[in-house]
Order: structure tokens, then sequence, then C-alpha cells
């Protein structure tokens, strides 16, 4: 197998708490700017595109610093990792849709229904077994989904369906990513999926593209792309100073930033209904969380009990 070959894991927890911190300020970047870009008209098919092509072009210009070789890419799982890298296209044209429509509250409300969705499906497609006491965690956090996006209230908006959709999309790319780490390195995958992304949407992006009115909004749209890989950087330069076990409670940050950018950009609240559904599904996901850690800490073999 081709590839990088993985950095060495240092035990810095704080740095890697830090560069957490900045992966999900930096997430919450991408989507202030596709929410402002959209409600100013932009299409999110191109939102989408530029915020692949971005990440395309500083992968390859690093990469071309070290010399381009296509062997160090090379993978036996090119059609894996490409359907990974749709996937990851997927996820952030129904997000950018979404975000026109609904407050950043609420779709990262949503979307952090995706921790619950995975333990979910992880039985069926990794065949990782699911006990009792976290398929109570999923149903209360279903629950949770329920209490934000409320179906049968008039406020229910459609997009909804969309931005849980994504969860679910993201879910399925996180399992394919958990099948593939070890087997593909990361840069492989990065590649991939910038690749992946910028090529299948080049053509319905250049058909529809409207420019921004002001330059505030170039910069947003360029900035689409280096946020998302600036995000990427980080996240995976997090995980090679402290264990996923120390950094996950942090992700839950991201809702944090979300309402904060609501708040001071577009004079948004979120309302009691989306911080009850928020607080249900945040801890549903920690006990999740918390009950994986406690097993993991067994050292038993992951077919060998029941959770």
């Amino acid at each position: 197998m081709a590839g990088t070959a993985a950095r060495p894991n240092e035990d810095r927890a704080m740095l890697g708490i830090g560069l957490m911190l900045l992966t999900y300020l930096g997430f919450s970047c991408v989507d202030v700017s596709a929410k402002t870009l959209a409600l100013a008209g932009i299409p999110a098919i191109q939102l989408a595109f530029m915020r692949y092509f971005g990440h395309l072009l500083i992968s390859i210009g690093l990469i071309a610093r070290e010399g381009i070789s296509l062997s160090r890419f090379g993978t036996d799982h090119k059609w894996l990792v490409v359907t990974r890298g749709l996937l990851l296209m997927l996820t952030s044209v129904f997000n950018f849709i979404a975000v026109r429509y609904l407050p950043l509250t609420l779709t990262s409300t949503i979307m952090f229904s995706a921790p619950i969705i995975i333990c979910a499906l992880a039985g069926p497609v990794l065949g990782e077994p699911v006990g009792k006491w976290r398929w109570g965690a999923i149903i209360v956090g279903f629950i949770g989904i329920l209490i934000a996006m409320r179906p049968f209230d008039a406020s229910f908006h459609w997009a909804m369906l969309l931005s849980l959709t994504n969860a679910i999309v993201f879910a399925i790319y996180s399992l394919m990513t958990r099948r593939l780490a070890g087997t593909v390195s990361s840069d492989t995958m990065q590649l991939y999926a910038g690749l992946a992304g910028s090529v299948v949407l080049a053509p319905f992006a250049i058909a529809i593209w409207q420019n921004p009115e002001t330059i505030a909004g170039w910069f947003l749209l360029v900035g689409l792309g280096v946020f998302g890989w600036a995000s990427h950087e980080t996240l995976t330069r997090a995980h090679g100073y402290a264990a996923a076990s120390t950094l996950t409670p942090f992700s839950y940050t991201f809702i944090f930033f979300m309402g904060f950018w609501g708040y001071f950009v577009f004079d948004t609240v979120p309302d009691r209904w989306t911080i009850a559904g928020a607080s249900i599904i945040a801890a549903s996901g920690m006990f999740i969380w918390m009950r994986e850690r406690k097993l993991a800490r067994k050292h038993i073999p992951a077919r060998a009990y029941r959770r």
C-alpha cells in the first residue's frame, strides 16, 4: 500500500485540545460564510464547488513542494476512497442548502445526531455489537432530534429533512473512513475527497455561476476552501497529539460557535426547543462516548462482549 506514513502520536493533550477547538471554529466559519453567501443569492452547488476546489488547490500546492509522485497516493481501494469523497461532497451540498433556510444552531444540532447514527449503524455496517445501554442512548438521542425538528409543528421547514439527511450521509462517510483507516493514508483520502468534489461539481457550478457583488463576498467564497482545508488539517494534527477519547467531548463546542455566529451575524437566538433537543442529543452522544471509553479500558476484543 502506497501512501504517506502516519505521524507518530505525541502525548500533548492540551495542544491537541487547542487544535480541536480551532478545528470546530474553522468549520463554523465555513457554515457562516456559506449562509452569508447563500442569502446573497449564490447557489449552493457553487459554494460546495469552491469548498472542494480551494481545498484541492491547497493540497496540490503542498504536495508539489515535496515533489509530485502519483505512486505516493496510490491505493488498492480507489473506488471506496472515491465513494467516501463523494459522500463528503453530498454533505456539503445538503448543508449549504439547509443553512440558507435554517438557523445555524438548528443545523448544527441536527448534525450532531451523526455520532448517534454512527452507533446505530455500527452493527450492520461494521459488525460491531451494540448492547442495550447504547441502544437506549440511541433512542433518547433520536427523541432529541424530534424535539429540535418538531416535525408536526407549524414551524417545521423542509430543509430540516435535508439537514437530517446530511447527518445520515456524514455518518456513513465516517463509518467508511473508519473502515479505510490504517489501510489508506489520510493524505490520500484528503486528496481524493477534494478531487472528487471538484470534478463532479465543476460542470454544475460553471453553468450556474454567479459572481459575488462585493469584495467581502469574494473573500468569503475563496475562504470556503481555505477554512475547510485548515479545519481538516488541524483535526488531523489534533489526533496526533491526543487520543480520540480525550478530544471527542470538545467537538460539541461547534454548537456554541454556531450560536455565537448566529447571534452576532444573523441576529438569531435558538428557541427553547432547539436548546432542549441539543441538550438531549449532546447528552446521548456523551453517554455513548463514555460507554465506549469504559469498555475500551477493559481491553476486551470488540466481538467478545455485549455492550
